[in-house]
């Protein structure tokens, strides 16, 4: 059945009632856990300042053990080393012998050995996190931003498979599987007993993180209508994401041990099970199914709770009269078949990357900022209500290539602008860093649906799909732009900011779907002209046209 005769039998339900009403903000509701799910780690994984453990047992002086740690310069300042100390046997033989005062000695000339006692943390700020328990620092400090890429290491299998899930079990039973998922093992991951443990956990969070929230992105499309689906697309999604991204930094304020932390955003999880029986299956896809009568009974009881009289039969005429046509499959190869098509895909596949390593990174930075890192995370979730608002609108008003454009230069601007201030600046710093989240977080918003517009009808899933992907390999590298900091403090912002500048020049070279009608073939898609808006071109020149035969030939075969 095509989707214009299920929009045609359905338009007696209406866009507004009490049933769409009801999934609109349900689907919306469950949505909040992956806004502190995937960014709690900004908490949990949070490094305290830090210096070599001097044991009680070392035969030293007071004043021996103050200088014990050597000073070093980082970040344009001196402090105590975090993973050096002056050899204690050395310290111990001056000390000891009571002969030689610490003044009288050049504590530099003394050899510096790692911190083999251990360290001692600062428990000021959070008294327990997953650095401070397992020491991930100085020699082991790589471990840190790998906990987050394994996470969105997870993240990518699901976006993979999430899709068949829900095309073979249904957008319901994927959602509710993959939610518990990710609740029961962010349960268990509270009691990892080592990293390698913790990590594991973390991978399958991911996978069910990016899963459930699929799931009810497309059940949501598939059930509300054409105008209302729109709005929760492009809107209501995206801020129920930031209330839960918001009220992590809020928890973890009042919460400062991260097993406690874990296990207090985890339980109200629970809450969501009595969900399912308010929140329907895709029509849509039952239809798909065959299983006609399930949709039909779905559909009439949401005509009951709208207070609306159900026209006779809904689709038994449609599928008696066998207008459900041939289903014709596609696949990956699909969009690199031609010149033009895979050039819009190589296209979006960077700036898709490039938006997701923005976004990350900053999310991930808020802990590095000068200033109280639970309001910086605030202000970063907060940032992000008004740009999923104006991209709305910029969506509405102003061509696609614009709005991208416009959204990416104000965050690559205002992020290279940052590193040519001085570190004393910190509220300039951390007002720019926020601008360029706000600007970055719009330029999310609006790839989804500019995605969606470029590409036809048969290949929109598939490419939403890879484009998807294509961003999740941005999200595993995101945290080592983080990492970078402890080499030189500005570059992650000079990397990002380049980064979001050139890909808001790529996205010049895209098509503008701005008035245009959604392709249904891949022969309607716009074709790439650089900065001027062409139109499907109806012929293709001979050199072109052979060089997609040759590769449409090889991708048939394949």
């Amino acid at each position: 059945m095509h989707a214009f005769e299920y929009d045609d039998r359905t338009e007696f339900l209406g866009e507004w009632g009490c049933f769409q009403k009801t999934v609109f903000f349900l689907l919306c509701l469950s949505v909040i856990p992956n806004g502190f799910t995937g960014l709690s780690i900004v908490f949990i994984g949070y490094t305290p300042a830090h210096q070599c453990l001097i044991p009680a047992s070392v035969n030293i002086s007071a004043q021996w053990r103050n200088v014990s740690i050597p000073l070093e310069e980082g970040s344009g300042m001196t402090r105590l080393s975090q993973c050096n100390r002056y050899k204690l046997d050395v310290i111990q033989s001056y000390s000891g012998q009571g002969y030689v005062p610490w003044e009288d000695v050049n504590v530099t000339e003394i050899d510096q050995e790692s911190c083999v006692d251990g360290w001692v943390y600062d428990r000021g700020t959070h008294t327990s996190t997953i650095v401070t328990e397992w020491d991930l620092v100085c020699s082991d400090d790589w471990k840190r931003p790998l906990t987050s890429s394994l996470f969105f290491c997870g993240v990518l299998s699901g976006s993979f498979l999430s899709g068949q899930l829900s095309d073979r079990f249904g957008r319901k039973m994927t959602l509710f599987v993959t939610m518990g998922v990710q609740t029961v093992f962010t349960l268990v991951q509270v009691f990892s007993s080592s990293w390698i443990i913790f990590c594991s956990l973390y991978f399958i969070i991911g996978m069910g993180q990016i899963s459930n929230y699929v799931a009810a992105f497309v059940l949501g499309m598939e059930i509300l209508g054409p105008r209302v689906r729109i709005v929760f697309s492009t809107v209501g999604v995206c801020i129920f994401f930031s209330i839960g991204y918001m009220s992590l930094p809020i928890v973890a304020y009042f919460i400062r041990d991260w097993r406690m932390l874990q296990l207090a955003l985890t339980m109200p999880c629970f809450l969501y099970v009595p969900l399912w029986w308010f929140i329907p299956e895709s029509p849509r896809w039952l239809l798909s199914q065959g299983r006609v009568e399930e949709a039909e009974a779905i559909l009439r009881d949401a005509a009951r709770k709208n207070g609306i009289k159900v026209p006779g039969k809904i689709f038994q005429p449609i599928l008696s009269e066998g207008k459900v046509g041939k289903v014709v499959h596609h696949n990956l190869c699909d969009l690199v078949k031609s010149r033009n098509i895979r050039s819009v895909t190589i296209l979006l596949c960077l700036v898709w990357a490039s938006i997701a390593i923005g976004y990350l990174a900053l999310s991930l930075n808020t802990s590095n900022l000068h200033g109280n890192t639970f309001l910086n995370c605030f202000l970063s979730a907060a940032v992000e209500v008004p740009a999923y608002i104006l991209a709305w609108f910029m969506f509405r008003f102003w061509s696609r290539r614009l709005c991208l454009f416009s959204s990416l230069f104000l965050c690559g601007g205002v992020l290279l602008i940052i590193h040519l201030l001085p570190q004393n600046l910190s509220s300039v710093i951390i007002a720019l860093e926020m601008m360029g989240k706000f600007g970055v977080t719009a330029a999310f918003a609006i790839i989804y649906a500019f995605t969606a517009e470029l590409y036809p009808t048969v290949l929109r899933n598939t490419a939403l799909g890879t484009c998807s992907m294509a961003s999740r390999l941005g999200s595993i590298s995101a945290p080592y732009f983080i990492y970078l900091g402890t080499y030189y403090k500005s570059l992650p912002h000079i990397l990002m900011g380049g980064l979001s500048l050139l890909s808001g020049l790529l996205s010049l070279l895209l098509p503008e779907s701005l008035g245009m009608p959604l392709p249904e073939t891949i022969d309607q898609m716009q074709t790439v002209t650089g900065c001027k808006r062409r139109h499907p071109a109806h012929t293709v020149p001979r050199s072109e046209a052979e060089e997609d035969h040759v590769t449409e030939t090889l991708c048939q075969e394949i």
